[in-house]
């Protein structure tokens, strides 16, 4: 049966993105990693361990806001592995217990389906893509999203 290797990253819906960089960059000292061509302002930081641990989306500027609450917790990403046959273990997995998928996703880095848990909060259940290198390209980071191809 499947397994989360890890908890990867969480993402807040922020009021302002700049009073958010001041503390998770500035205060607690995470690594800014720069946008890339995003339709939203956004910013992913990093300690190093990983390509981002946290990730900050400026609520106001996205252009068609997800329903639900807008500041705060959104969701929180674990890691399942480095392959597609591990994430399509996992939506099996996910299936045969009855949970919601709510969509899968490519974000070039990773791969990742999301699904709620009881109460209602969205995870993000992924895997990191080996070929990619976002440590020679930290841009990558936060490509756009593309439909996931997982079959």
């Amino acid at each position: 049966m499947p397994k989360v290797t890890h908890l990867g990253h969480v993402v807040f819906y922020v009021a302002d993105l700049e009073r958010s960089l001041a503390f998770y960059r500035d205060l607690l000292g995470l690594h800014e990693i720069k946008a890339g061509d995003l339709p939203f302002r956004a910013a992913a930081l990093t300690s190093g361990r990983t390509h981002h641990e946290v990730l900050l989306i400026e609520a106001r500027e996205m252009p068609h806001p997800p329903p639900g609450p807008r500041l705060g917790f959104y969701h929180a990403g674990f890691c399942v592995g480095s392959s597609l046959a591990e994430l399509r273990a996992m939506r099996e997995a996910v299936r045969t217990a009855g949970v919601t998928l709510k969509g899968a996703s490519d974000h070039t880095v990773t791969q990742s389906l999301y699904v709620l848990d009881p109460d209602g909060n969205e995870i993000e259940l992924y895997v990191d893509v080996p070929e990619v290198d976002w440590k020679r390209d930290p841009k990558l980071i936060l490509s756009p999203i593309k439909p996931l191809k997982i079959d």
